[in-house]
């Protein structure tokens, strides 16, 4: 079973931006010694449910001529406050209407064990659902870091989803899946990712916790460029 520090869970503070450490970033490159070691002392008693291992999950037209692509982590409060206090009012502006398509890729921070198991456990329930997921682990969030009970907290919105807790044990162990959020994590890295929420926008940089102010003053002069080039 993953085990996390729940006295030391929460990553509420001051800045906008939610970074791994140092000693964390060295255990994502040892990750496939410890992989080795929990496939041989944790075999699940059950296969893992088959999990969706694509690289990204998006929403919007593909035909959009903005792309948004968040780097974010399910452990971050930024992305945590993003999603449930601006993300709705993007949504409706921005992607509903067609004008842009939203990407979300996935990122590790602490703490890192609850960040892996609740990405881990979205894919396994699919991906059509796996933006639902997240919404109700960014939702659960802060009330589930209150009660320093993590992985109890990610099973009952599992449970929502049809997964029992065989099912959820099996998918956060499942190899395959770990090392494929690790190589996920590391692709983030070498693209200049240091911590979430992180925005590409059509390749324009934000980094930190924004609001929709501040996603419009990049995103509007885009779109007012595309209409006199494009009329």
């Amino acid at each position: 079973m993953l085990m996390i520090d729940a006295a030391n869970a929460s990553p509420y503070g001051a800045d906008r931006l939610c970074s791994p450490s140092v000693v964390m970033m060295h255990i994502f490159r040892c990750i496939g010694m410890a992989l080795a070691a929990l496939a041989l002392v944790c075999q699940p008693a059950i296969a893992a449910p088959k999990a969706f291992l694509g690289d990204e999950v998006a929403m919007g037209s593909p035909k959009a001529p903005i792309t948004v692509i968040e780097y974010g982590s399910d452990a971050c409060s930024h992305c945590a406050r993003f999603n449930n206090d601006v993300f709705p009012q993007f949504k409706a502006k921005y992607v509903d209407t067609g004008k842009v398509r939203y990407v979300f890729r996935e990122y590790l921070t602490q703490p890192a064990a609850f960040a892996a198991a609740g990405f881990l456990m979205a894919r396994c329930v699919g991906q059509d659902k796996y933006l639902a997921v997240l919404d109700d682990v960014f939702h659960a969030q802060d009330q589930i870091y209150k009660s320093q009970k993590l992985l109890e907290g990610l099973q009952t919105i599992g449970a929502k989803y049809g997964l029992s807790k065989a099912n959820f044990d099996a998918c956060v162990r499942d190899p395959q899946s770990n090392k494929a959020l690790t190589a996920r994590h590391m692709a983030a890295d070498a693209a200049g990712v240091g911590g979430t929420p992180t925005f590409l926008i059509n390749k324009e940089r934000l980094e930190g916790e924004v609001t929709l102010g501040d996603l419009m003053l990049v995103i509007e002069p885009m779109l007012a460029a595309m209409a006199v080039n494009h009329p």
